[in-house]
């Protein structure tokens, strides 16, 4: 980060929260070209009482956890130049998980998003908590793209099954270049691990919980039918209407989630197609509205709605983690539903 104007907002961060330090006084030293290679940044901090303190700052330009360890590492190496200086991490944004590995390290932290960590001497500051300003970063549009998602979906349909590259790819239907994209954002979170027999998920519930945030069904093509027919028959209709015509399709939403978990009530009939013809709605009955819908068609964003889909009653199903992802962005009875699902298939399945 050292040629980024990110550098200097960390470092402006950081001594503008130790410039708040009543009788403090910070000065920024020259390095040495060979210690340009250890840190970032050193700093003086003298307090009233003619003590003082030298600050050896280390920043990254993402805040993941494997790259503050790679930074809290650089920091140890440093202290044979700087004995006796206290150490910190600076980055755009340092998650809970990062901040956790600084504190167990011993270490200070500073971001710009608002959160720091600074325990030296007298010193105490201690501000978390704040989001990340920066929800838009290219790794989070790159995990959760929709070739990635296709990823994501095989790892947490079964997180401790062993992959290589090729079978993955051929799994996830996607290329090799892809599944090394995803395994290294994947590696910088610290939510993969591998050994002798191949790659894995180790923490699944970290990755449902960031894809749902920014997770929106709304990105598939919706169309919203109203039909006079009971709604079991209507689902089975159109199951075998598409059958028949070869188009892929889905129960999901609360119609889904109802045979995935039985108990759950429901009015309306939420499913992905691969095609949404006049012969679908001509051959059901449809008649498309724009209010009082009881059957939504939904042209999915991508196939990889459709991975790990299970037969319920004859009739096709996703899988559990697209039920909740579907469900989880509807306030109230939707979250509950979400929550069930978690609960009775995803965690048990996952411990």
């Amino acid at each position: 980060m050292k040629t980024s104007s990110g550098f200097e907002d960390i470092i402006a961060a950081l001594t503008g929260t130790l410039g708040e330090i009543p009788f403090a006084k910070i000065k920024r030293s020259k390095l040495a070209a060979k210690l340009k290679e250890l840190i970032d940044v050193s700093l003086t901090i003298s307090f009233g009482d003619r003590t003082s303190r030298q600050l050896i700052i280390v920043t990254r330009n993402n805040g993941q956890p494997r790259l503050v360890r790679e930074a809290i590492n650089q920091l140890y190496r440093a202290r044979k130049e700087f004995p006796g200086a206290y150490g910190i991490v600076g980055a755009p944004y340092i998650s809970p998980a990062s901040a956790r590995i600084c504190i167990e390290e011993g270490v200070g932290f500073v971001d710009m998003s608002g959160n720091c960590r600074l325990t030296f001497d007298k010193v105490f500051i201690c501000r978390e908590g704040s989001g990340n300003i920066f929800p838009e970063k290219r790794d989070l549009r790159s995990l959760y793209s929709p070739r990635a998602t296709r990823v994501l979906r095989v790892f947490l349909n079964d997180p401790k099954h062993r992959w290589r590259f090729i079978p993955l790819a051929g799994e996830a239907g996607v290329s090799v270049g892809q599944i090394a994209n995803v395994k290294k954002l994947l590696k910088d979170r610290e939510w993969i691990s591998e050994d002798s027999d191949g790659f894995f998920l180790i923490k699944p519930n970290d990755v449902l919980m960031e894809w749902r945030q920014i997770y929106t069904f709304r990105k598939n093509k919706l169309h919203d039918f109203y039909c006079m027919a009971e709604i079991p028959k209507i689902e089975a209709d159109l199951a075998a209407l598409c059958s028949a015509k070869k188009i892929p399709f889905s129960l999901t939403g609360f119609s889904g989630a109802a045979r995935l978990v039985p108990g759950i009530r429901y009015q309306r009939i939420m499913a992905y197609a691969g095609s949404v013809d006049q012969e679908i709605i001509k051959g059901l009955g449809l008649k498309e509205v724009t209010s009082g819908a009881n059957v939504s068609l939904l042209l999915p964003y991508d196939d990889g709605v459709f991975y790990a889909m299970r037969n319920v009653d004859n009739v096709p199903v996703v899988s559990p983690v697209q039920a909740y992802l579907d469900l989880a962005e509807f306030k109230g009875r939707g979250e509950e539903a979400a929550q069930i699902i978690y609960e009775r298939i995803l965690s048990p399945s996952w411990r």
